[in-house]
């Protein structure tokens, strides 16, 4: 159980949060549903995880597919949406897939291939987004910007499968001013591959807890936010 203390924290964090996002959304000039929160849960136990759920907070975010498994479980009872946002191996495809209402980190046609084996036809389309190296951080996963155009058209035949966007991490240097920077560079390849392509991307996974904000200001429309949900908390 949470005792009220926690509660009434974790409860002001989410309010903090989901002012944050319409001020950013506000600022842009963007409409005000424009921007989806997904709270990312991992290491947070899974009584605090089931509050935030009750606070209405109904996308929740795991990095390993181990963790989504557990919770998944933990937490059968509710009709959560449940998100994996970390590298994803193939050998844990079969396992994951039906537990997910979004893939951000699909990262080859290897992996995408085998979402689409292991989708059930008693489904809709496997949601999924290309993870990008937008940075070209040597340490992050990701397809290189100049290889998503070829994934994206080898997709095509996958009809298990339905790429809705790109995701991308900020690099780890720089700052903020080089993470809105990396924002803008993943909207501008988005907005070049559904003009060359035709294929709509509707959805940006960008932005974390240290710069959502300026994600939102270059057109995100998923934020991962996990430590500023969970601050104060342990």
């Amino acid at each position: 159980m949470v005792d009220l203390t926690a509660r009434t924290k974790l409860l002001h964090n989410l309010q903090c949060v989901q002012d944050a996002i319409a001020e950013a959304i506000a600022t842009a000039g963007r409409p005000s549903e424009c921007v989806r929160l997904v709270a990312v849960t991992k290491s947070i136990d899974v009584d605090i995880v089931r509050a935030l759920y009750e606070a209405g907070c109904t996308e929740l975010g795991e990095g390993r597919p181990q963790q989504l498994w557990s919770k998944h479980e933990l937490l059968r009872d509710l009709p959560i949406h449940w998100h994996l946002i970390g590298h994803l191996q193939r050998n844990k495809v079969k396992r994951t897939v039906p537990l997910v209402r979004y893939l951000h980190s699909v990262d080859s046609l290897e992996l995408l291939q085998d979402i689409h084996h292991y989708a059930t036809l008693d489904r809709s389309p496997v949601d999924v987004l290309l993870e990008v190296n937008i940075s070209g951080d040597e340490t992050k996963h990701g397809i290189a910007p100049a290889s998503v155009e070829v994934i994206l058209n080898q997709a095509t035949q996958l009809d298990r499968v339905r790429i809705d966007g790109l995701m991308a991490m900020a690099s780890l240097y720089g700052g903020r001013d080089q993470a809105r920077r990396d924002f803008a560079k993943l909207r501008e390849l988005r907005d070049d591959l559904v003009r060359v392509s035709g294929i709509p991307l509707p959805e940006l996974s960008m932005g974390m807890s240290q710069d959502f904000d300026l994600a939102i200001l270059e057109g995100s429309t998923m934020v991962r936010v996990g430590s500023r949900l969970f601050e104060g908390l342990s």
